[in-house]
């Protein structure tokens, strides 16, 4: 590897996953500052929530790195989760360089790229398990780790300046059921060599102990589903190889053939085979040929656990899924957590199974149903103790979990400690770590399939008629605008009742606009603009006053 020039620097820029959890989008810059070099460490999506009303999938804003796209030597995808790979289909074309994925994550990443009509224009460099990958001054190992999916991989990059430990999701299973164990031995001899700085999940902080085991969730669902009679549903992740292969086996020992229920767990039952995973089951059966099973010889494997709408579960609960039906003596197992943000849908869907008849099995009950796929207080200590870095970055958390960590970093004795925001670029050398810049670093909401701004106009007014709701204000003129017909008020989403009718109340705002009109002189009544924009005065104005709110006002005028 080269010496380091006097004016070279390394830096780790988060432009997404810091203060959040999820949307990872890591890069890391060599170089002096008029000509650093980066590589890009997982692109990845959160998701809308009741805050943002009919946006699904939220990306991070590439703005500052796409200025400098020439100088991006590579995209390192650690894992196959969404939150690290699901924006790249959307983003590559702004970016433009080459992907580096082991097998798994490369089998995911085709099929999303080639939904997106790009699976021809994008280089996938696929990259063995323990696997080195050069990039310019960079030099990345892959190092074994294990998490909730197939393949999860920390990096070790080398640099002149020394070298990162960027551990990507992780855990410390030490029987994960499918794939090696975290490589205990390449840490520690990493950590030997010297770690100057560790960029690692935060995710767990606050959870005393240690994860929990996949084995010991295969041990729990053993005799559960052995026991249960009728149809059995469960619900989980379904890029959760490993639970998912757990379900299956559980589902055969008790005389059970398996449906798989949902897109994603058909994608990802494919991308398991593609590696060697899962092979030695049953074939699984169809959605139209489950139903002739007798009940208690068949079990549903379904995608929805997080009560999103159009996911199987939720079908099933509404009863409009054209193949599955669960009704009284029948069961759901939840072998999933609740993901923040998620207790609401997730309630009004268990509630509706409940109503139905169904048996309800979850974490909450049935403690041994899920763990965790990341690192709680005990295995962070672990690995700190492994890889004895001189810098600790925390990422992969809200703001409090960044700052615990700092502060459990801390208690380790690691010498540094900084808890970078999302755009904070941070010089972890030469000298002391600290942030340096301040870069842009927003969001790009997906919108109808449309990439739009964070605070885009048609986000904002949505929000707005959510609220507040929304008047139609029309009114008929002729040519000297007088009035011919009008004005009429109609309502979205504002409300009456029997001693305040909303049609009287629509009457007076209709009087409001007219006497806004009446106001208005001669050549001014000639402006439709002008027009339209008093009577939206009035209105709102007037709304603000019987109901406390100011609703959208749409006012249109027609000549006659």
């Amino acid at each position: 590897m080269p010496k380091a020039k006097s004016d070279d620097e390394l830096v780790f820029l988060p432009l997404g996953g810091s203060n959040e959890i999820g949307m990872n989008f890591n890069l890391y810059g060599f170089g002096p500052p008029h000509d650093r070099r980066w590589i890009v460490v997982d692109l990845g999506v959160t998701f809308g929530d009741q805050t943002t009303p009919g946006v699904e999938i939220i990306l991070p804003d590439p703005s500052f790195i796409e200025a400098y796209a020439d100088r991006i030597l590579g995209i390192v995808l650690t894992h196959a989760h969404e939150d690290h790979i699901g924006a790249v289909a959307w983003l590559w074309p702004r970016l433009k360089a080459p992907l580096y994925a082991t097998p798994f994550t490369a089998f995911v990443l085709r099929e999303k790229l080639r939904e997106a009509d790009l699976l021809d224009e994008v280089e996938i460099t696929v990259v063995p398990l323990g696997g080195k990958i050069e990039l310019g001054p960079f030099s990345l190992e892959l190092i074994t780790l294990t998490h909730s999916i197939p393949e999860p991989n920390g990096l070790a990059i080398k640099t002149p300046l020394g070298v990162i430990l960027h551990t990507g999701d992780w855990k410390i299973d030490p029987d994960p059921m499918l794939g090696a164990p975290t490589d205990e031995g390449a840490i520690r001899r990493l950590g030997d060599e010297g770690v100057l700085a560790m960029v690692c999940d935060s995710t767990n902080v606050f959870v005393d102990g240690r994860a929990g085991s996949e084995s010991e969730v295969r041990a729990t669902l053993m005799p559960l589903i052995a026991g249960l009679k009728g149809k059995v549903a469960v619900a989980c992740f379904a890029s959760n190889v490993a639970r998912m292969d757990s379900v299956c086996r559980a589902a055969e020992a008790a005389g059970r053939r398996i449906c798989l229920v949902g897109r994603s767990m058909r994608r990802m039952s494919s991308a398991a085979k593609s590696v060697g995973l899962m092979e030695d089951l049953q074939p699984f059966l169809e959605e139209n040929e489950a139903g002739k099973f007798p009940p208690e010889k068949v079990l549903y494997l379904c995608t929805g656990s997080q009560g999103e709408p159009r996911a199987a579960l939720s079908r099933i609960a509404d009863g409009t899924h054209p193949h599955v039906k669960l009704g009284a003596g029948d069961s759901c197992i939840f072998s999933s957590r609740v993901i923040p943000g998620n207790e609401i849908p997730i309630r009004n869907l268990q509630n509706k199974l409940a109503d139905g008849g169904v048996r309800l099995y979850t974490e909450r009950d049935h403690p041994g149903i899920h763990v965790s796929g990341h690192p709680c207080r005990d295995e962070l200590a672990d690995m700190y103790r492994w890889a004895r870095p001189t810098i600790a970055v925390p990422t992969h958390g809200e703001r409090r979990h960044l700052l615990e960590h700092c502060a459990f970093a801390r208690d380790l004795q690691v010498p540094q400690q900084l808890a970078p925001r999302n755009g904070d670029m941070v010089r972890l050398a030469p000298g002391r770590a600290e942030v340096i810049d301040e870069v842009p670093a927003g969001r790009i909401y997906v919108d109808a399939g449309v990439l739009t701004p964070e605070n885009g106009e048609a986000l904002r007014e949505r929000r707005h008629a959510a609220f507040n709701g929304v008047l139609a204000v029309s009114v008929a003129l002729d040519g000297r605008g007088r009035i011919v017909s009008g004005p009429q008020v109609r309502a979205l989403g504002l409300p009456g009742d029997a001693d305040n009718p909303l049609e009287d109340t629509l009457d007076d705002l209709a009087d409001e606009a007219e006497r806004a009109l009446e106001r208005l002189k001669g050549p001014e009544r000639e402006l439709d603009e002008q027009i339209e924009t008093a009577m939206s005065r009035a209105v709102k104005k007037a709304s603000q006053r019987i109901w406390g709110r100011r609703p959208v006002v749409e006012t249109t005028v027609l000549r006659i």
